[in-house]
């Protein structure tokens, strides 16, 4: 059976364990992988810009010793010019993986459905894993557990970086506090907190949705927020959106909540000055370039661990 990624929870615990601690045997020796998925291809398909999801996942499979495809939707919109179904089965048929990022779960949802190769969601509007399984990897590294701790995520809990957070740290068992204005706008679906209550039922996680910012960041071992302003977000929006967010900052009061040794996280991109002060982002206990380079070696490993190809 065909295994796709297009949330973190379609993998369970043992598997998310055994991704990251292959990243990380990936990273201490990168030239014992450098043809692992030799002439594999994977084709990446993206509706939505980016930077680290496109240059680490390129560079991750010429690492590997196969061949990345890039393919812009604005050559060919997803599900317009060539419906999704007829895009999955061609696809299928030139290469060994499909990835997309895109705006909508229904493209994933039906990219994975008529795949016949392993599908990998590079980032839609409910879901990131690839880069929850890179933060895991690094709280994994900076803080030599994933058991026992207190994430906490700040502002906008209405997006994919924020369920996916939820679910994985729901399957670990961990406390997580979600930290966002008490508005339906902006924060978590009724669907995923429906999930994330299930997956706790079995793992003890304690995960809440709160309203006061300095309570979130009490005894936190993890602090974390995401942009407020994402792609597609309107310029209309922006005002209205700075003023709900701003009292969920991170800053130098919430980080002196949280506890001493805590880290702070951002997947990137970073506005300094809105989701989070300069001096937060840039300081020591700032961790988000350590964050951003195991997207490379989390990349590698999810491919791998897709096609089968563990050493």
């Amino acid at each position: 059976m065909i295994k796709h990624l297009t949330k973190i929870s379609d993998f369970n615990k043992e598997e998310c364990e055994k991704i990251i601690e292959k990243s990380r045997e990936i990273k201490a020796d990168m030239a014992k992988y450098h043809d692992s998925l030799k002439n594999k291809v994977l084709l990446m398909i993206f509706e939505k810009p980016s930077l680290r999801t496109r240059v680490s996942f390129e560079t991750g499979m010429t690492q590997l010793g196969g061949h990345a495809i890039f393919y812009s939707l604005k050559d060919s919109p997803l599900g317009k010019k060539e419906n999704i179904h007829d895009t999955a089965k061609c696809a299928s048929r030139y290469t060994d993986l499909i990835s997309a990022r895109v705006f909508k779960r229904e493209q994933i949802w039906e990219l994975a459905k008529y795949s016949d190769v392993p599908v990998i969601n590079m980032l839609d509007d409910f879901a990131h894993p690839c880069q929850i399984l890179c933060d895991f990897q690094t709280i994994k590294e900076k803080k030599g557990r994933l058991e026992e701790i207190k994430l906490s995520y700040f502002g906008d809990a209405k997006n994919n970086v924020t369920y996916d957070l939820m679910r994985m740290s729901a399957m670990f068992g961990i406390t997580m506090d979600v930290a966002c204005p008490d508005n339906a706008d902006y924060s978590p679906e009724k669907i995923v907190l429906d999930e994330i209550m299930e997956i706790s039922k079995s793992s003890g996680a304690k995960i809440s949705v709160v309203h006061d910012p300095i309570e979130a960041a009490g005894n936190s071992d993890v602090v974390y927020t995401d942009s407020w302003i994402s792609y597609g977000i309107p310029t209309s929006e922006e005002e209205k959106r700075v003023k709900a967010f701003m009292p969920f900052q991170v800053n130098s009061k919430i980080m002196s909540a949280a506890n001493n040794d805590a880290i702070f996280m951002n997947c990137l991109p970073a506005m300094r000055g809105y989701e989070q002060t300069a001096d937060v982002i840039d300081g020591p206990q700032s961790v988000v370039f350590d964050q951003a380079e195991n997207r490379l070696h989390i990349q590698k490993a999810i491919m791998l661990f897709l096609l089968n190809a563990f050493k």
